[in-house]
């Protein structure tokens, strides 16, 4: 693999995780069906991402469709928790962050080509609590910002509840679809929960 592949895909797929995986789908027997099952697997967390940005991302114009390219895990971090002063125009600083975190990622990218080609013999074992410190990190500042706990105490028993009941190779799906129900059905409650508190 050329120094350029990894920054086409950056690029293109723009999804961390999936990037990791395409590597492995690529070298495997076609298999278009499996590929997009695995693919929506994957970067489905950002269905939910979407669906709490829907509101921070409304009125931004012809910036939305940038926006909703560039929603990653550190970009929906930033923004989401972000508070902006009054003087400062949210839509844009929304596409600066986006824009930015977006430039970081590919020319990363093309760092890590560069790096990984020169330094192909360095052991990374244990490297990978990177992502899952990440998630955590960004599961607890969202806990504290919010003003009801009810989303957390969600999404904490369907996943453990589908871990229990499919396995540890077959869980995520049930569980986003059990929050993803929870929530919908729940909305108005926990809106009125979080305006009380």
């Amino acid at each position: 693999m050329t120094i350029r592949h990894p920054m086409m895909m950056a690029m293109i797929i723009f999804g961390g995780s999936l990037e990791f995986i395409t590597v492995s789908m690529l070298v495997s027997p076609f298999a278009p069906v499996g590929t997009a099952v695995v693919a929506f697997i994957v970067q489905a967390r950002h269905l939910f991402y979407g669906l709490s940005m829907a509101e921070k991302y409304r009125g931004t114009g012809w910036k939305l469709p940038f926006l909703v390219f560039w929603l990653c895990d550190e970009t929906f971090a930033l923004n989401y928790t972000a508070k902006t002063a009054p003087d400062v125009d949210r839509s844009w600083f929304y596409f600066f962050v986006s824009l930015l975190n977006y430039v970081y990622w590919v020319s990363g990218s093309l760092l890590g080509g560069l790096a990984g080609e020169m330094l192909s013999s360095l052991d990374l074992a244990g490297l990978d609590f990177v992502m899952t410190a990440m998630f955590v990190v960004i599961f607890l500042e969202q806990l504290l910002r919010e003003k009801t706990p009810w989303p957390a105490v969600i999404g904490i028993a369907a996943a453990a509840g589908s871990l229990a009941l499919f396995g540890a190779a077959r869980f995520m799906m049930p569980a986003m679809a059990l929050i993803l129900g929870a929530l919908t059905v729940l909305r108005r409650p926990i809106e009125r929960a979080g305006g009380a508190s």
